[in-house]
């Protein structure tokens, strides 16, 4: 596994089935491969165009996942065989979520802008393309083509329904306040 990848991504480490942890470790591997963004730029670039914040990309998604999991395992602590959680398929989805990002965005002038990539396909859609060549089950590929509003329009996995959840309370809040 890629040392870079595992320095953004520790939580790697949560997902049991050793294949799938490879898969998502090559996605991310590919996406920097690909991308202008360093995992340097990951760490500071602000996590989202579309409201004003100092919040990181990387501390935005690993937010993301710690917030999946923790829904993850209570879903499974509380319901039981009645809302079973995939946690490795959760993990899993989380982390890649934003991955497409990697591809949508440049940088100009040192900050981070939607490149001419993201101007035609968003992350949702070319974060599934990344991950298909990576042998990505499709459990987890519709996590990433889901979590964002392109899922609104299918029916979502348990899943898919917690990493889109947990992507959105932690993103609405900073579009819907004034930062002073």
């Amino acid at each position: 596994m890629n040392a870079k990848v595992l320095d953004l991504w520790p939580e790697l480490e949560w997902i049991q089935d050793e294949t799938l942890r490879e898969q998502i470790a090559k996605t991310w591997e590919l996406a920097l491969e690909r991308s202008v963004l360093t995992p340097q730029d990951l760490k500071t670039i602000p996590f989202t165009l579309l409201a004003p914040t100092k919040v990181s990309f990387m501390a935005h998604k690993r937010a993301v996942v710690h917030i999946a999991r923790d829904s993850g395992i209570k879903c499974n602590e509380f319901f039981k065989d009645d809302l079973p959680v995939n946690m490795d398929v959760l993990i899993a989805g989380a982390i890649l979520a934003d991955v497409g990002k990697l591809l949508e965005y440049e940088m100009v002038d040192g900050k981070s802008v939607q490149g001419s990539y993201g101007k035609y396909l968003r992350h949702p859609f070319s974060g599934v393309s990344l991950a298909e060549e990576c042998s990505v089950p499709a459990e987890v590929c519709h996590i990433i083509a889901t979590h964002a509003g392109e899922g609104d329009m299918v029916k979502r996995t348990t899943e898919a329904y917690i990493v889109h959840h947990a992507d959105f309370m932690t993103f609405e809040p900073f579009k819907a306040r004034l930062i002073i």
